[in-house]
């Protein structure tokens, strides 16, 4: 169960072709294969995980962005690839250069992604005799099917889109994204694929990339888990011709455009958290600096005896005390305001006179809950969206392999 209505519009990105079918890895023909084609010329900026068991299609997809720029991404659900070691590694390039001979390609002008069950080899035979039928299906409209492609235990398809006059020109950006669980990333979210017709150098789509994702898929949080296999991608093809460098007239609104764009991604996977039934966003408010800002709004929203009494509709504000003393930081808890919507629970640190247990119920009923931390310390301001704990989640987490 979703929170809220997703919007599935979107706008095709000139230069781009896309498209998914079903090749076996998933039961019941559900579509496990997805295939991006760019445009001659495209540039791609990319961003990907920390852990240190970082799966199999993250090695190979560093090593061919530093040999060329793509031409293909070729991903797969069902199966993450990951602590498969160096086998694991020559399955990703087996399947890379399958495709290259189809397309006329290089293997290193297409990066592999993987997606679901950790530890188990790749079904690479299902993946590469697919190909000579997924190939000829490519559309610039397929973006939805792909999104639904990379789905693992998400509800729903994530898909954004802007569509944006810069000058005389247009510019279109549209992205994907999968993800519902092992959310907290360490860089970008499980899967996300961006794409722009805008005219831009990959230096330049690194920078601004590096700058929005800490702004959106670094500001979210399931379970405090991060992911094998997270990678972000955003792929130029640069059809517009509207070009977009740090003294060009454009460079802030295509930022701002992206930005938002992958907010509004991000936040699509909290609301489509695995078991959600609440969207809530911690907002930790003048703090001394960011950090400690950051620090206390993931203690808060990582808690789990915090996110149970969300499920629960419990303003329980002791709770909330709790998570703010295990943070690491160092601040004055006199000085500390905290509510719950419009209700405030506490003020210079200990319980607001005006309060009633009835007023937090009702902050906390309903399925959008926003926790304002003050901490009156300074001029920073940090916002990290998280999901409820729901015995749903513990059901979908359980059954995950059985």
């Amino acid at each position: 169960m979703a929170v809220g209505d997703a919007n599935l519009a979107f706008n095709p990105v000139p230069g781009v072709r896309l498209g998914s079918m079903p090749c076996g890895i998933k039961a019941n023909a559900v579509h496990d294969l997805v295939m991006f084609e760019f445009a001659p010329g495209s540039v791609s900026a990319a961003v990907f995980t920390k852990s240190l068991f970082a799966a199999a299609p993250v090695i190979v997809g560093k090593q061919h962005l530093n040999q060329a720029s793509p031409r293909y991404f070729l991903i797969n659900s069902g199966n993450a690839n990951a602590a498969t070691g160096e086998a694991g590694v020559a399955d990703s390039i087996t399947c890379c250069k399958a495709l290259s001979q189809l397309s006329g390609t290089r293997p290193e002008e297409i990066l592999p992604f993987s997606t679901g069950v950790i530890g188990e080899r790749l079904p690479v035979a299902r993946i590469t005799d697919a190909l000579h039928e997924l190939l000829p299906t490519l559309a610039e409209d397929n973006w939805l099917q792909a999104a639904q492609g990379i789905m693992t235990t998400d509800t729903r398809p994530k898909i954004a889109t802007r569509q944006v006059a810069m000058g005389d020109g247009q510019v279109t950006i549209t992205g994907i994204a999968k993800g519902a669980g092992m959310i907290q990333p360490n860089m970008a979210t499980l899967l996300t694929y961006i794409a722009t017709d805008a005219l831009i150098s990959q230096p330049h789509l690194q920078a601004l990339l590096d700058t929005a994702v800490n702004k959106s898929f670094n500001r979210i949080t399931v379970d405090s888990d991060t992911s094998t296999n997270d990678s972000c991608l955003v792929t130029a093809t640069g059809k517009s011709g509207v070009e977009i460098a740090p003294d060009s007239p454009h460079w802030q609104k295509f930022y701002d455009q992206l930005e938002s764009l992958m907010i509004e991604l991000a936040q699509g996977i909290i609301r489509d958290a695995e078991g959600a039934t609440k969207f809530i966003a911690v907002q930790v408010n003048n703090g001394a600096s960011q950090r400690d800002c950051l620090n206390i709004a993931y203690a808060i929203a990582n808690s789990p005896l915090m996110k149970t009494a969300l499920f629960a509709s419990d303003a329980n504000w002791g709770r909330i005390a709790m998570a703010i003393g295990k943070a690491d930081v160092d601040i004055d808890i006199s000085k500390l305001d905290v509510s719950i919507g419009d209700a405030r629970l506490m003020t210079a640190g200990g319980r607001d006179e005006n309060y009633n247990e009835s007023m937090g119920a009702a902050a906390m009923a309903g399925e959008e809950v926003v926790i304002t931390v003050g901490l009156n310390a300074g001029e920073f301001c940090e916002t990290v969206w998280t999901s409820d704990l729901s015995h749903e989640y513990v059901r979908i987490n359980a059954e995950y392999r059985t």
